[in-house]
């Protein structure tokens, strides 16, 4: 896929620079984060007919109602995230996989949940094309977590909730960190936890707009 969008006339190594310099000028300082933005082909995760916007700094719609997150609020996650290549990270909302790419090549293992089949087959059709292959996928409420894996070093949730979902703060491994956006439908902020011992801290980032967390433990449909 990467040559024919070259063909195509699209610039990819050289996006991929332009677009981790364009966030580094943001204030993403995480080189890991960077160098993981750099490798990463985000044409491979949006709808062909956009792949010319790929490497913008900009969400882009993808298809069932929901949308790419901007380069610049996954990179911002990540880096609050602090990741290194032992952890074991939950994904709540798959989307279409370039997050879950991203995560792959920072931690050692992450378990992603979507609720969406068509976007779980998409990311898994774009995930398995590139090779990656230190993640497990599965199609269900996310709200819930995955008990089944827990506990986890980091979980990252990709829509907007109306608070924390109590079975993610359950499954935070002792000095577990979790990322999630938290308000009202139109607006939230994005929200660090922090296992510390028997108590969890939390500090509230920038202001997002994320498409809301549908499901048990989150909206109503």
């Amino acid at each position: 896929m990467e040559d024919s969008v070259a063909r195509a006339g699209l610039p990819l190594g050289g996006a991929r620079r332009r677009l981790a310099e364009e966030l580094r000028r943001k204030g993403i300082n995480d080189s890991a984060v960077l160098a993981a933005i750099e490798a990463t082909p985000r044409h491979f995760f949006v709808p062909s007919g956009v792949a010319h916007r790929a490497y913008e700094d900009s969400p882009i719609p993808i298809g069932s109602g929901q949308t790419i997150s901007q380069p610049f609020v996954h990179a911002r996650s990540l880096e609050l995230l602090r990741l290194s290549e032992s952890d074991r990270v939950l994904e709540v909302g798959t989307g279409s996989g370039y997050q879950t790419a991203l995560l792959a090549r920072l931690a050692r293992h992450v378990y992603s949940i979507e609720r969406v089949p068509a976007l779980h087959e998409g990311a898994a059709a774009a995930l398995r094309s590139l090779g990656v292959g230190n993640v497990t996928l599965e199609c269900s409420d996310g709200t819930a977590g995955w008990p089944e894996h827990a506990p986890f070093d980091a979980i990252v949730v990709s829509a907007g909730a109306p608070d924390i979902p109590a079975p993610l703060v359950e499954q935070m491994a002792a000095g577990g960190r979790m990322v999630v956006p938290v308000g009202a439908r139109g607006e939230q902020t994005i929200a660090l936890l922090e296992r510390t011992g028997n108590r969890i801290v939390r500090r509230d980032f920038d202001a997002v707009r994320f498409v809301p967390l549908i499901g048990e433990h989150g909206w109503a449909q």
